[in-house]
């Protein structure tokens, strides 16, 4: 037995007990590993399933261009459908999204436009306000708006809610989804709570983004509005996908914790995934002492690691970012468990630095100090050897004549 094509492979992706990482948990947790995907993350079936009931209903003609905004994931999935069903696409993407996203894009055959992502969302310059934009000026095009179609929620409402059901033989009591576009969490938690109204259903979000306030007061307030570095959750608009009403509660989390999470779960459980899966682990980790003997927790992990090498895997850009210290990796805390007073942290002085007490002097081998010092030796060579340099120079000037 074979596919026709790759699209066939979507959906019916493993569920992983999380066996290491929860050892002294009293339940079971199961991650439902999207990576699998053959575009390696969740946003194949929303591709696809847009993709095609547009087609049903006459929006996409053949040789169409698709345009859509996206922070990677999804565009890879349509660059990928577009590519099997013959269209063109056009790809809006904010300054936040990793260069290796960038690269599979345009490896794929997209175009790739870049906004910045520190605008509001009216913004002409934000990557919403860009894609409607190429949509209308672009001929035979279609901008599949991810936020807005509910064919996105519709995906998963289709596949990933089902599959989860009859993987847990219908036992699962906890689903646990980032918050985005708002389809995966919506469409699957609908499913799953027609099945069973009492499973419980968390989102989760980032610090800086407005769904929590949204969810908790019912109002959209920009002033929640500020920068964060984890990608495929949080929001500077309500999606409409995005259905509350199967929602019950909002949690939300850290860059730094997700980040130290999603290494972690490389480490002890060998899944190399992508940083918004290190959000839902560390929601699951805040939330351990609510957890039952008996209860099936079921985490939905988006995407794959190595989109990330660059990021949450690269030590250099950590410790960039302040999440890692020293040069050892610092475990992330528990929630809501009382934090330790911490062991004084290794002082790296530079060699051509003297230490400053009470200072902790800069990590020795950074482009910062590494830079410095080049400038400094650099600079006694030149006042040093002055005299050599200027008879050396003249003498080539005479042989040169």
């Amino acid at each position: 037995m074979y596919q026709q094509n790759v699209l066939e492979t979507i959906g019916h992706t493993p569920l992983i007990h999380l066996s290491r990482m929860t050892a002294d948990f009293p339940c079971t947790v199961l991650g439902k590993v999207e990576a699998f995907n053959p575009g390696h993350s969740a946003k194949d079936r929303i591709a696809l399933h847009m993709i095609s009931e547009a087609e049903r209903k006459g929006k996409l003609k053949p040789g169409g261009v698709i345009v859509e905004a996206t922070s990677g994931n999804t565009g890879f999935s349509i660059a990928m459908v577009s590519a099997i069903k013959g269209y063109s696409c056009i790809l809006t993407l904010t300054s936040k999204v990793s260069a290796e996203k960038i690269a599979l894009l345009e490896s794929m055959g997209a175009k790739v436009v870049i906004c910045p992502a520190e605008v509001e969302p009216g913004d002409p310059r934000s990557y919403y306000s860009q894609a409607e934009s190429i949509a209308r000026e672009t001929p035979n095009s279609f901008y599949l708006a991810q936020n807005f179609n509910l064919d996105n929620s519709g995906a998963h409402y289709a596949s990933t809610g089902p599959e989860i059901w009859e993987q847990t033989e219908g036992k699962i009591t906890h689903y646990v989804c980032c918050a985005g576009t708002g389809g995966t969490l919506s469409g699957t938690a609908r499913y799953l709570k027609e099945q069973n109204p009492a499973i419980q259903v968390i989102a989760v979000d980032a610090f800086g983004s407005v769904l929590t306030h949204y969810f908790q007061t019912g109002e959209y307030d920009k002033n929640q509005i500020k920068p964060y570095k984890v990608e495929g959750l949080g929001k500077n608009i309500i999606p409409d996908n995005l259905h509350i009403d199967y929602v019950d509660e909002f949690v939300q989390v850290t860059d730094k914790e997700s980040a130290l999470r999603v290494r972690e779960l490389a480490k002890k459980e060998g899944l190399m995934l992508g940083y918004s899966s290190g959000s839902a682990m560390q929601a699951i980790m805040q939330l351990k002492d609510r957890f039952k003997p008996g209860d099936i927790v079921v985490a939905l992990f988006p995407d794959h690691g190595a989109r990330y090498l660059g990021k949450v895997f690269n030590d250099d850009w950590m410790r960039a970012q302040g999440f890692l210290q020293t040069e050892l990796e610092t475990k992330p805390q528990e929630h809501p468990q009382p934090v330790a007073k911490a062991s004084p942290a290794p002082v790296y002085v530079a060699l051509d630095q003297k230490e400053t007490p009470g200072e902790l002097a800069p990590y020795p081998y950074s482009y910062e100090a590494m830079k410095k010092r080049y400038k400094t030796y650099y600079r006694t060579y030149r006042i040093k050897y002055k005299k050599y340099i200027r008879q050396t120079r003249d003498s080539w000037k005479i042989l040169g004549e």
